[in-house]
């Protein structure tokens, strides 16, 4: 999928399917790359990588046999960080903690050139790939913006409405506590939690742009596809290298055996 492709099936409300990766390990990120997915997305918020590791990454994953373009999940809603993820060849940017139209639209300039917004002009590696000229990037670079704050649940109609926003990102885990919850997976606020998720649907919906969500498996993942969001998100690398690691354990113990 070349990043025109994947913008367009974005902007179409396509259904698509990524994967979450925290650690700086370019080989493991190019095998994920090549398993049929159709995004990889990179934590430079939360994630265990600097710029090199950044950018040896986004090479993994367009590496030769990969189905699939390299989002950035930024640090934070600055051109800064949002400019040298694109330089360095990211499809789009996950732009975090937006809480108001206006926040979202600072995300949007922070994309897009001139007079389009007010993105620094100097495409060092994604020039190879999208191409040097700025109509050709703003057609194939997406931004989206998470919700993840009660402010940004409040406001997430005027925020989805932004013009030049590609889409809106669901982080539960900031969205659960968020709501009051005791921690990122705190049962007690499932009904709240569920009635913020259809409303995020709904003004994404109304607003004609993408909606997605992190998940922490492939069957949640296709859980809010048909419950109606249009990209979702297996995350991570280095949780699912942990349970794997654990249940290989287990399988290899002795009955009884302690773990």
């Amino acid at each position: 999928m070349t990043p025109a492709d994947f913008t367009a099936a974005l902007r179409a409300r396509e259904q698509l399917l990524g994967y979450w990766c925290l650690m700086d390990a370019p080989v493991a990120t190019e095998r994920i790359a090549r398993l049929g997915y159709d995004y990889v997305a990179l934590d430079a918020q939360h994630g265990l990588f600097g710029y090199s590791g950044m950018l040896n990454n986004l090479l993994a994953i367009d590496s030769r046999g990969s189905t699939a373009v390299g989002l950035v999940r930024v640090e934070a809603n600055d051109p800064a960080p949002i400019g040298r993820a694109l330089d360095a060849g990211a499809t789009g940017v996950i732009v975090p903690l937006v809480d108001t139209a206006a926040q979202a639209a600072e995300a949007v300039a922070a994309v897009r050139y001139p007079p389009l917004g007010r993105r620094s002009y100097g495409p060092m590696r994604s020039a190879l790939r999208i191409g040097p000229d700025p109509a050709d990037t703003h057609d194939s670079t997406v931004v989206l913006a998470m919700i993840e704050t009660a402010e940004g649940l409040a406001d997430v109609e005027a925020i989805c409405a932004t013009p030049g926003l590609d889409g809106v990102y669901v982080g539960p885990s900031d969205l659960r506590i968020a709501l009051g919850g005791a921690s990122s997976t705190d049962p007690n606020l499932a009904d709240a939690f569920e009635a913020a998720l259809t409303a995020v649907r709904e003004a994404a919906a109304a607003a004609g742009i993408a909606a997605g969500i992190h998940n922490p498996d492939g069957a949640s993942a296709a859980k809010r596809l048909a419950e109606g969001f249009t990209f979702a998100t297996v995350a991570c690398d280095l949780v699912h290298l942990e349970q794997t690691a654990r249940q290989h354990l287990a399988s290899a113990r002795t009955p009884g055996e302690a773990l």
